[in-house]
C-alpha cells in the first residue's frame, strides 16, 4: 500500500512540474506586503524540465530539482527581514518581499529582473522606457541575489537602468567589482581574486606545483581560470590540464564532459591535486562518477560547494580522497536555528517553496533519515494537498534537524549582511521622510546611503552587535598604531621600536632620543652640587697645606692621607659628569668604575685612620698588640683597594658596560648605561659596602675620645650616612626608568660624599678656622693627658680592687680585735689612695707622652 501511495505521488508531481507558469503571480515563489518591497534571487531548483531538446516556445516552464541548501537561504532572507520587521530599526516601517526562483537559468532570471523593473502600483505589468529614471518608482526598492556570478551579471546589467542596488550574497567573479560596467552591484563576500591567491598560496607552501583544474563554461569559470592562472604562475606551479563543464544540468553534454574529464584524470597519473571551481549540482555529478571509477585525489574546493551538505552526505565519499575548502565568515546563528525549529509554525501561504518542501517530507515520509536528501532530491513539487496539510506539523516535527543539518554557515551569514546592510540604509533614508509611502524614494538613492558613515583618517571600523560587516561604528585608532586612508578595518601598528602614534593618528611619528643632557634643569642643579663639592674639596686642601704643622692635621694621618682621601673625594665628585650627557661606550665604563675605585681607595685610607685611633686609645694590652700585628697603612690601602680594581678589571673585560636603546616607553627612545652585568655591579657596590661597615665598627668602638679629638664619632656618622643613602638607592634604582635612572646614582654618590666629606674635614676646618686655641700642642697635649688620667685611673683601680678584694677573704674572724682591726684598716685606706694617686701620676704621663708620639 506504501509503494502504491509513493508512485501515484511521483505520477502526481511529475504531471505537476510539465505545467508552464499562467500568470506573473504563478512566477512568484514567496511573498509578503509592506511599505518597502524587497527583490530576492534564489537557484531554488536545479534546472527547467523542458519537452523538447531546446526550447520553441517563449515560455517559462516548471523547475525540477528542489535544493534544500537554497531552500535554506532562502529562508534566511525571510528571517532577516522579519528580524528587522521585528525591531526599532526601521520603526513604524515594514519591509516586504518579493522571491524568485530563477532555477539556475539567467532566461528566467531575467524575467524575475523585468517583473522587479515593472512599474509600480500598476495594474499592467510594463516596464516604461524612458530617458532619465530618476523619477521612476520600480516594482521594488532593492534586489538580494543572485548567488551563482553569471545570473548575477546578466540581472545587473538589467537593473544598471535604473540604478537599483543590488547585494549579491555568492557571486564571486572578480569582474563584478568594476564599477564602470556594474556601478548598482554590490556583495557582501570577497571576489575570487582573494580565493585564487590563497590557493596558490595553499598549493606552493604544500609543495604541489603539477595541478588540474576543473571549471564551467561561463563568465565566472573562465574568469576564475584565468585569475587563478596568473596566480599559479606567480608561485612557480604549472597546471597539467583545464577541463571546461557545460555550465547548466539542462545541456545534454554534460554527462560526456564528466565522462571526458574523468578519462583525463585517470590519464594525468602525475596529478594528484585538483582545483574545482563548480557549482554543486556539478560536483554531486563529477564525484559520484569518480568514486564508481575509484579515483582518488587532491580535490580543492572554492566557496560555491566546500562546505555544501549536498557533497558530504554522497555515499562513500571518502573514497574520492582528501578535499581541502576556502569558505565564507561565519556569525551568529542562533536565531536563524531558533526560526527553523518553529519553522511549522510560520505561514506558508504565500510561500510556494516552503509549500513544496512540505509536501516533500509527506512524499518521502517512509524514506530513512540518510536517504532523505536524495528522496526530496528525486522528487520536484507537488503532492497531495489534503496530506499534505494533514501531516504538515507531525512531519516536520519528525526531521526537525534535518534542515540545519543542510546549513551553510557562510552563505547563511552572507545573506544576512546583505539584508541588514539594505535596513541600514533605509534607516538613513527614512530619517528625514515618511517611508511608509512607497513612493517616499527611488532605488537609485540607496546608493549613495551607507549604513554607517564614512571613517576618516585615524579612525578605523568596529563591527556593531549585529556582526554585519557593512554597519560598523568608527573608533579612533589608540596609541601606536594609525590608519592613513577611510574606511580601513583595522589600524595598522607602528614600529614600537623606533616610531609612536597618538591615539587617532593617520601617520607614525619617529620617537625622540632623550638621556639625562646637559641643559637639563636637573642635570644642572647636581652638576652645581658636584662642582661646590669639588669647591669644598680645593678648599680644604688649602686649609690644610697652611696649617700643616698643627696637631689637628698631624692627628688626620698627616698631609699625604688627606691628599690621598681629599682626591678620592675629587674624583667622586669629578665622576657625576660621566651620567650626564649623551651615553657613550666610553662614559658608560668610565663613570661605575672610577667611582668604585675612588671611593674604595677614599674607604681604605678612612679605615685605616679608624683602625689607629683603636690603636692609640687601646688599653687592653692583647687588643693592643693585636691591633698593632694588623696596623700596616700602606699595604692595607693598597690590598683593599686593588681587590677593587681587580673587580672592574674583570667587569670591563667579560661584561661592561654598554649604551643601549630603551624602547620600552611609548614615545621615546631612552639612551642610557647598561651595567652590562648586575652581578659585577652588585659585587662592586658590595665591596665597598663591606669595607664600610669595618670602618664603621671600628670608628664606633673608638667612639669615646676626648672631645677635641673625636673623629671616631664623626667617621662612624659618616658610614651611617652612607649605608643609609646605598639602602635607599637598591630599591630606588630597581624601580626607576627612562633618562632621569642616571640622576638616582648621582644623587646617592653625591649624599654619600658629602656626608663622609662633611664628618671628616668639617669638624677639623671648624677648629682650625674657629678654635685656633685648642689647635696648639700645649692644649692637645692637655686632652690627651686628661683623657689618659680618667682611663688611667681607672684601670689601676680596678687592678687594686681586685688585690683588696683577695685580702679581705683572709679575714677569719672580724670581731676580734676591736678598735686595733678599725684602726688597721684606716691606715690601710690612706696607704691604697697614696699608692693609686702616684700610679696614677706616673702611668698618664707615661700613657700621654705614647699618645702623643703615635698619633
Amino acid at each position: 500500500m506504501a509503494l502504491l501511495i509513493i508512485m501515484i505521488t511521483c505520477f502526481v508531481i511529475i504531471l505537476a512540474t510539465s505545467q508552464p507558469c499562467q500568470s506573473p503571480d504563478d512566477f512568484v515563489a514567496a511573498t509578503s506586503p509592506g511599505h518597502i518591497m524587497i527583490g530576492g534571487l534564489f537557484d531554488i531548483h536545479e534546472k527547467m524540465l523542458f519537452s523538447e531538446d531546446y526550447p520553441r516556445r517563449p515560455e517559462i516552464q516548471k523547475c525540477v530539482g528542489f535544493e534544500i541548501s537554497i531552500f535554506l537561504q532562502t529562508l534566511a532572507m525571510i528571517h532577516s527581514i522579519e528580524m528587522i520587521n521585528n525591531s526599532t530599526l526601521l520603526s513604524g516601517v515594514k519591509l516586504g518581499y518579493e522571491i524568485y526562483d530563477t532555477c539556475s537559468e539567467v532566461t528566467v532570471a531575467m524575467a524575475a529582473a523585468l517583473r522587479f523593473l515593472s512599474k509600480f502600483n500598476c495594474s499592467r505589468e510594463i516596464v516604461e522606457f524612458k530617458c532619465d529614471y530618476s523619477t521612476y518608482m520600480p516594482r521594488v526598492k532593492a534586489v538580494i541575489g543572485a548567488g551563482y556570478s553569471e545570473i548575477s551579471m546578466a540581472v545587473s546589467r538589467m537593473l544598471n537602468l535604473q540604478l537599483m542596488p543590488q547585494v549579491s550574497y555568492e557571486s564571486t567573479a572578480e569582474i563584478l567589482s568594476d564599477k564602470i560596467r556594474f556601478p548598482s552591484f554590490l556583495r557582501t563576500v570577497p571576489s575570487d581574486f582573494y580565493q585564487t591567491k590563497a590557493m596558490a598560496h595553499l598549493i606552493r607552501k604544500s609543495g604541489w606545483n603539477w595541478i588540474g583544474i576543473i571549471t564551467t563554461d561561463d563568465d565566472y569559470g573562465r574568469l576564475a581560470l584565468n585569475t587563478f592562472a596568473i596566480q599559479t604562475a606567480a608561485n612557480n606551479v604549472c597546471i597539467a590540464f583545464k577541463e571546461v563543464l557545460p555550465v547548466f544540468l539542462s545541456d545534454n553534454t554534460i554527462e560526456v564532459r564528466i565522462n571526458q574529464t574523468l578519462e583525463k584524470i585517470i590519464a594525468e597519473v602525475h596529478v594528484n591535486v585538483i582545483v574545482v571551481f563548480l557549482r554543486q549540482f556539478h560536483v554531486f555529478e563529477l564525484f559520484s562518477k569518480a568514486i564508481e571509477r575509484n579515483i582518488n585525489k587532491v580535490w580543492i574546493a572554492s566557496d560555491n560547494w566546500s562546505t555544501a551538505t549536498k557533497i558530504t552526505s554522497i555515499p562513500n565519499v571518502k573514497r574520492i580522497g582528501k578535499i581541502v575548502g576556502f569558505t565564507f565568515r561565519r556569525g551568529n546563528m542562533s536565531s536563524f536555528q531558533s526560526f527553523l525549529q518553529n519553522l511549522h509554525m510560520f505561514p506558508n501561504d504565500n510561500n510556494k517553496p516552503l509549500n513544496e518542501y512540505t509536501m516533500l517530507l509527506s512524499a518521502c515520509a517512509y524514506a530513512k533519515d540518510s536517504d532523505l536528501s536524495q528522496c526530496i532530491s528525486n522528487h520536484s513539487q507537488g503532492t497531495l494537498a489534503y496530506k499534505a496539510n494533514k501531516d504538515r506539523e507531525r512531519n516536520f516535527f519528525l526531521r526537525n534537524d534535518f534542515l540545519w543539518d543542510y546549513a551553510e554557515p557562510g552563505l547563511i551569514h552572507s545573506i544576512q549582511l546583505a539584508v541588514f546592510a539594505l535596513g541600514y540604509a533605509l534607516r538613513d533614508l527614512c530619517q528625514a521622510r515618511d517611508c511608509q509611502n512607497p513612493n517616499a524614494f527611488q532605488p537609485w538613492e540607496q546608493i549613495r546611503s551607507k549604513c554607517s558613515t564614512e571613517c576618516s583618517p585615524g579612525q578605523m571600523k568596529k563591527t556593531m552587535r549585529s556582526q554585519h560587516i557593512c554597519c560598523y561604528e568608527c573608533v579612533n585608532c589608540p596609541e601606536n598604531h594609525y590608519s592613513n586612508q577611510t574606511d580601513m578595518d583595522h589600524c595598522l601598528l607602528c614600529n614600537n621600536e623606533t616610531h609612536w602614534a597618538p591615539v587617532r593618528s593617520t601617520m607614525c611619528f619617529e620617537k625622540e632620543v632623550e638621556y639625562l643632557n646637559w641643559n637639563d634643569s636637573l642635570a644642572l642643579l647636581l652638576l652645581a652640587l658636584s662642582l661646590m663639592g669639588i669647591m669644598f674639596v680645593l678648599a680644604i686642601g688649602i686649609i690644610f697645606t697652611r696649617n700643616l704643622n698643627t696637631p689637628i692635621v698631624k692627628s688626620s694621618g698627616g698631609l699625604v692621607i688627606c691628599y690621598v682621601i681629599l682626591l678620592c673625594h675629587f674624583l667622586n665628585f669629578a665622576s657625576t659628569g660621566f651620567f650626564v650627557g649623551e651615553p657613550q661606550d666610553f662614559t658608560c665604563k668610565t663613570q661605575q668604575t672610577l667611582f668604585g675605585v675612588s671611593f674604595t681607595l677614599c674607604i681604605s685610607c678612612i679605615l685605616t685612620k679608624s683602625l689607629k685611633i683603636l690603636l692609640a686609645f687601646s688599653f687592653d694590652p692583647k687588643l693592643q698588640n693585636f691591633l698593632k700585628c694588623l696596623y700596616k697603612p700602606i699595604p692595607i690601602i693598597f690590598t683593599c683597594t686593588g681587590i677593587q680594581v681587580v673587580i672592574c678589571t674583570l667587569w670591563l673585560i667579560f661584561a661592561a658596560p654598554t649604551v643601549k636603546e630603551n624602547v620600552s616607553l611609548p614615545r621615546v627612545i631612552i639612551l642610557e648605561c647598561k651595567e652590562g652585568s648586575i652581578l659585577a655591579f652588585g659585587i662592586m657596590l658590595a665591596y665597598i659596602a663591606v669595607l664600610a661597615f669595618i670602618c664603621f665598627i671600628f670608628a664606633f668602638k673608638g667612639r669615646k675620645l676626648p672631645e677635641n679629638y673625636n673623629e671616631a664619632k664623626f667617621i662612624t656618622f659618616g658610614m651611617l650616612i652612607y649605608f643609609i643613602a646605598w639602602i635607599t638607592f637598591i630599591p630606588v634604582y630597581a624601580t626607576t626608568f627612562g633618562k632621569y635612572l642616571p640622576a638616582v646614582e648621582i644623587i646617592v654618590i653625591l649624599i654619600s660624599n658629602y656626608g663622609i666629606l662633611c664628618c671628616t674635614f668639617f669638624p677639623k676646618c671648624y677648629v682650625i678656622l674657629c678654635k685656633q686655641e685648642t689647635n696648639t700642642k700645649s692644649a692637645f697635649l692637655k686632652t690627651i693627658y686628661s683623657y689618659s688620667s680618667h682611663s688611667a685611673g681607672s684601670l689601676a683601680m680596678s687592678h687594686v680592687s681586685l688585690d683588696s678584694t683577695k685580702s679581705n677573704t683572709t679575714m677569719n674572724n672580724p670581731s676580734s680585735g676591736g678598735k686595733s682591726a678599725d684602726c688597721q684598716k684606716s691606715k690601710d685606706i690612706q696607704t691604697f689612695a697614696h699608692i693609686c694617686k702616684t700610679n696614677a701620676t706616673s702611668v698618664s704621663k707615661t700613657w700621654s707622652r705614647k699618645k702623643f708620639s703615635s698619633i
